[in-house]
């Protein structure tokens, strides 16, 4: 048989930590899963890569692996070592495994093999831990701000009975935690792939998205604005509705508030954990009428003599 390097087909070194092997494992499924690469190659790359990402991220069997040695190349004709040849023994054909002729030899198949040690390993090899799935949903602002239970639809990528990836789509009721945002994970326990052999179910993990809002951009826990003022109510001051989540407030502007300036309103932006909120961060924009009525630009004119205010020259 052949050796396979489970290190190389993922790309990554041998004293690679479990995160980095993940992140191989993720970005290369995603290259070669055969609904998005038509290449003829692609479903052997992917079966390779799903292979080496079974043996590497559960750290019995890399430890195992690891027995074997780092001298050995991929492709490279293979041989047990001396102290390996009961785990060698074949007890029965495997036929239709996703799994190579290499990987079964050490962690068993569908037919019996033997530990060093004498005893059945096909018990221990078919108990299998479900795998942890990944998907995406995508949530508003209100539904973060609300919380509580969402009904959600999603797709995830998980193995038929032959082995073979498929998406399938899923709907469940999912409790929106507090202080969610762009990027973060919600676990959901046990509704990941099914386990085998009695072995427990792996867990989901939903990776939220914000929607585009129109009237705020995130960030973090605050919530970013643009209002417009008149430039008598930023001389003056005044007030001015404000949108917030789930409707608006009247804010007060300061007399001499200058466009650009960012206002504050607390304790209006999404929740965060415990009982901290984010704020709502309003930037001032002084806007002039377009057309004036002559009553109004004959009050300009007269603001203009009287005034003594000239703005700063910009100097290099």
């Amino acid at each position: 048989m052949k050796f396979r390097d489970y290190y190389e087909i993922l790309g990554v070194p041998r004293n690679a930590s479990q995160s980095d092997i993940q992140k191989a494992f993720r970005k290369l499924a995603r290259k070669y899963h055969p609904d998005v690469n038509k290449d003829p190659e692609a479903d052997k790359r992917f079966k390779e890569v799903n292979e080496a990402y079974e043996v590497l991220r559960d750290a019995g069997k890399r430890k195992k692996y690891d027995a074997l040695g780092e001298n050995w190349k991929n492709g490279q004709d293979f041989s047990p070592p001396p102290g390996w040849e009961g785990v060698f023994q074949h007890g029965g054909g495997g036929g239709g495994s996703p799994f190579s002729e290499f990987f079964e030899a050490i962690f068993g198949s569908m037919g019996g093999f033997t530990t060093m040690d004498g005893q059945p390993f096909q018990g221990r090899a078919m108990r299998r831990k479900g795998r942890d799935l990944e998907s995406k949903v995508e949530l508003t602002l209100d539904e973060i701000a609300a919380g509580g239970k969402k009904h959600v639809e999603f797709e995830v990528l998980e193995r038929g009975n032959d082995g073979r990836p498929r998406r399938t789509r899923r709907s469940l009721d999912v409790t929106i935690p507090k202080g969610v945002t762009e990027g973060s994970r919600i676990r959901l326990p046990g509704q990941g792939e099914k386990g085998s052999g009695g072995a427990p179910s792996g867990d989901l993990y939903l990776e939220v998205h914000v929607r585009k809002d129109p009237c705020f951009d995130i960030e973090g826990q605050d919530l970013r604005t643009t209002v417009d003022i008149s430039p008598w109510d930023a001389a003056l001051g005044g007030t001015v509705q404000v949108p917030v989540l789930g409707g608006s407030v009247t804010m007060k502007i300061p007399p001499g508030t200058q466009s650009g300036q960012v206002l504050r309103i607390r304790g209006k932006g999404l929740p965060g954990k415990g009982d901290c909120a984010g704020n709502i961060l309003v930037n001032v924009r002084i806007v002039v009428p377009s057309q004036l009525s002559p009553r109004e630009r004959e009050l300009f004119e007269a603001l203009k003599e009287e005034s003594k205010f000239k703005p700063k020259a910009v100097t290099r």
